[in-house]
């Protein structure tokens, strides 16, 4: 194995970022980091040719220490994947569901898992992360105890699935971005939806995100993502993270991109990929 072959990710083998790995990159090798740091300069040092990183998923919101941590490295986004968080109710081979007392995983599965848990009369428990929670049974195998967890976790570590798509409603979803070392920008070919993600921070002057925004409503450019966050201990200087739908050759993007650099600081493109085709169909879903 050499890093050329590793794909790294954040949390337990069996865990869903390690189920996005599979599914992306096939080919590659996915290596478990107990922390997105670890994960994320892996690739940043060599030792892994990419990283899987979740960025927000559609129930519990953003992750934010993936914003805090990005202006830390050089990496470059290269791709994104929504993975759907199919929750499984696991326990020991020959285990029914009658037989489960208790259940354990991260707090937000279980929360999402809330009715289903409260309708079979168990008792949840907080761990960790999902995935964990799987290792931990397989290893301590105490009855009438379950996990909540994914597929490949039940495969990993030997349990039976009791119960499929175990959360309370469906359509939970994941964002990952796909890190590298390396810029990769795709060249701009006709009829390919492009996701530009950049960062900056504005100027302390009245109006200054409206100023530097404004480029992109003037230009006809579609921004589909704007978080904001403190970039400093003094709290005083705004930093913000932006998702564009365009390619940086188109010249709608080229004119909204030289207003945001006039009217904001430290401005950085941070990736240039191909819009994945879970957004579409999520879109047409609406219409």
């Amino acid at each position: 194995m050499t890093a050329k072959t590793i794909i790294a990710y954040q949390g337990h083998e069996g865990a869903y970022s390690h189920l996005a790995c599979r599914h992306v990159h096939p080919e590659l090798t996915p290596r478990a980091c107990e922390s997105f740091v670890e994960a994320m300069f892996m690739v940043e040092r060599g030792d892994a040719l990419l990283a899987m990183i979740p960025l927000e998923n559609s129930t519990a919101g953003r992750v934010e220490e993936i914003y805090r941590l990005m202006p830390k490295t050089r990496l470059h986004v290269i791709g994104e994947h929504f993975e759907p968080v199919n929750h499984c109710l696991l326990a020991l081979p020959g285990t029914r569901i009658e037989d489960l007392k208790t259940v354990s995983s991260h707090p937000q599965a279980l929360a999402q898992c809330a009715e289903n848990i409260r309708s079979l009369g168990i008792e949840p428990v907080a761990a960790l992360d999902t995935a964990g929670s799987a290792d931990e049974l397989s290893q301590k195998r105490t009855p009438g105890h379950g996990a909540i967890a994914s597929s490949l976790a039940a495969e990993l570590y030997g349990l039976e699935v009791l119960r499929e798509n175990f959360q309370d409603k469906t359509g939970n979803t994941t964002r990952f971005m796909i890190l590298s070392r390396d810029q990769m920008m795709p060249p701009l070919e006709k009829d390919v939806r492009y996701i530009t993600s950049l960062m900056f921070r504005v100027r302390n002057i009245p109006a200054a995100l409206y100023k530097a925004l404004g480029g992109f409503a003037t230009n006809g450019v579609n921004m589909v993502k704007l978080e904001s966050y403190m970039a400093s201990e003094t709290m005083t200087v705004s930093s913000f993270h932006l998702d564009i739908e365009g390619h940086p050759h188109e010249q709608a993007m080229k004119f909204a991109l030289q207003e945001l650099n006039f009217f904001a600081e430290e401005v950085r493109v941070i990736g240039t990929y191909e819009a994945h085709p879970f957004r579409f169909s999520r879109l047409n879903l609406e219409l």
